[in-house]
């Protein structure tokens, strides 16, 4: 079984700077695209960053600038650097990645896996 563990989230003053982790685990054979998406509350679930399997990344133009997504193969593992971070930054940060798993055949279809989600609140 695949899983996505998140850590790195908590409470920071605006101008402040945040590193978000995701490390994923589990019977796994390849690993495709990763990223991150954050929800507010009220609003809907929005892209922020995505990086691909080369390294390729695309940026919600809010963040721009602010934040990079980078991510280490070796260790399975997305991360999100946060800087000049801003009130309107406050969400829930879930990760994401396109994962074939392991299976007795070898490589399994490909499918969408999430982590449990990490507040992020921008405040002072």
């Amino acid at each position: 079984q695949v899983q996505l563990v998140e850590s790195g989230g908590g409470l920071v003053q605006p101008g402040g700077s945040l590193r978000l982790s995701c490390a994923a685990s589990g019977s796994i054979f390849s690993i495709f695209h990763m990223g991150w998406y954050r929800q507010a509350p009220g609003k809907q679930r929005e892209l922020v960053a995505h990086i691909t399997s080369g390294g390729t990344t695309t940026y919600a133009d809010s963040v721009k600038g602010r934040f990079t997504i980078t991510r280490d193969n070796a260790k399975n593992t997305v991360y999100l650097q946060m800087n000049s971070l801003k009130p309107e930054d406050t969400a829930v940060y879930y990760c994401y990645a396109v994962i074939s798993p392991r299976t007795p055949q070898g490589r399994g279809v490909p499918s969408n896996y999430w982590g449990q989600g990490t507040q992020v609140t921008v405040s002072s």
